[in-house]
């Protein structure tokens, strides 16, 4: 379908383009940015006044629950809830039920996805067969069938001769490691640890679980030259680190979850089950430390985290619920909500959900590096419109994710998601 999307403010953080300007889409892709072709005859026009056109948002941490959880999600659900939050691309981890270890396991998870139309599934393979910590996974096998990079998802890996051969075989043929900071032994917690987990009597989670894991992750990038992707930093202490390891050259990126940035352990209340997450939220000097680093591009991403769990391991006593919550139509207006908070520019506010976690990906994404996360002619026609004057409460009954639980139940958020196109069609349509 010939797709005219007229009148709207069009930002593209990749290339610094702010104007108000139309965008020609035909046979899935961007054939006119502010140049409409003259023989193009559009058989839907789009009126995007008062709108904002971005890039489809990237959101390289999302749990899509199937294989193995359908009963907390499955992929029409959180599809669906990806690009009604404007989510054009997005990036599973391989801690399913089976772990996504062989190539036909990944295979049949991006035909599945692939048959929605919905958003682009990018898959991350096992570092260690079934992320048992032991034996390596045949990661050419897994890259072929179209994993993006390796991880262990929430599970750290108890050998650092295993990670160090992981790193040294990753570096050799190019490919991202995936690593959440985690010691294995002080990591086992339900709470950061301070005061008001002591006060509440909750087991702690201190920020040398994340420091100590760190520093082994860095001095084995100095003698393996491996890429790694941290995910979801969550300390003060952790950002410094990340500071001087890429003040030193290293091959690191790293990204923080919409919780961390957004809320501190405070927020846990009188024992709030939903705001049970992994990582636990942190002291007021973490989240200041982590909105810094987001502005100045230390932390290169902005992600939902999005977990979704059902009612029966949420509504329990607040150490034995089930961590996660929902998020994926929560990124944009989150992303929004910091800027307007911060003072960040909307530029930026931007790119943290769309140019930047592209970036991360970088050749991982093969042909469509060139254009995902970014308005380009003749790249993919996934683009994402929101009013950015329009307000909405998050209801969880409202929501399309399986999931229901999020911290920020009955938050009003600013910006709301008009339309998501993915391939030039049009997978989302508030009407």
């Amino acid at each position: 379908m010939k797709i005219l999307i007229q009148n709207g403010r069009v930002i593209d953080p990749a290339s610094g383009l702010d104007q108000t300007c139309d965008i020609a889409i035909a046979a899935g892709r961007i054939v006119g940015v502010n140049r409409v072709p003259p023989d193009f005859a559009p058989k839907r026009v789009v009126d995007a006044t008062g709108c904002i056109v971005l890039p489809g948002l990237v959101d390289l941490a999302a749990r899509l629950r199937e294989p193995g959880h359908e009963h907390e999600g499955m992929l029409e659900s959180e599809m669906a809830a990806a690009v009604a939050g404007g989510v054009t691309s997005l990036v599973c981890p391989p801690d399913t039920d089976p772990v996504l270890d062989e190539p036909g396991l990944v295979e049949m998870l991006k035909f599945r996805a692939e048959k929605l139309h919905q958003s682009r599934l990018f898959p991350l393979g096992a570092l260690t067969r079934n992320l048992a910590g032991e034996v390596l996974t045949e990661m050419a096998e897994l890259t072929e069938s179209g994993c993006v990079g390796f991880g262990q998802a929430e599970v750290p890996l108890a050998s650092t001769q295993v990670l160090q051969r992981a790193l040294q075989y990753a570096a050799t043929f190019g490919y991202t490691v995936w690593l959440r900071p985690q010691e294995m032994h002080l990591g086992k917690g339900v709470a950061a640890s301070g005061p008001l987990a002591t006060r509440l009597g909750l087991s702690g989670v201190p920020v040398a679980a994340e420091t100590i894991a760190l520093h082994t992750i860095f001095e084995l990038l100095k003698t393996t030259g491996a890429r790694v992707h941290l995910c979801r930093i969550s300390s003060a202490a952790g950002v410094e680190l990340l500071r001087r390891a890429k003040v030193e050259g290293l091959k690191v990126t790293a990204d923080v979850s919409i919780n961390s940035l957004h809320l501190t352990d405070v927020d846990i209340g009188f024992f709030d089950s939903r705001a049970r997450l992994s990582p636990p939220l942190r002291q007021q000097r973490d989240r200041d430390a982590l909105n810094a680093a987001l502005a100045d591009g230390t932390i290169d991403a902005l992600v939902s985290d999005h977990n979704p769990v059902d009612e029966d391991a949420k509504t329990l006593p607040f150490a034995e619920a089930e961590p996660g919550a929902t998020g994926l139509e929560l990124l944009l207006s989150l992303s929004l909500k910091w800027s307007q908070g911060s003072g960040v520019p909307l530029q930026r506010a931007l790119a943290v959900v769309t140019s930047e976690p592209a970036r991360v990906l970088g050749n991982a994404l093969g042909t469509l590096q060139a254009s995902v996360g970014q308005i380009v002619e003749g790249g993919v026609g996934d683009l994402c419109i929101f009013d950015p004057q329009a307000a909405w409460t998050v209801q969880d009954d409202a929501l399309r994710s399986q999931g229901k639980h999020t911290p920020f139940s009955g938050y009003e958020l600013p910006g709301r998601v008009r339309m998501t196109l993915v391939g030039g069609q049009v997978a989302f349509d508030r009407g």
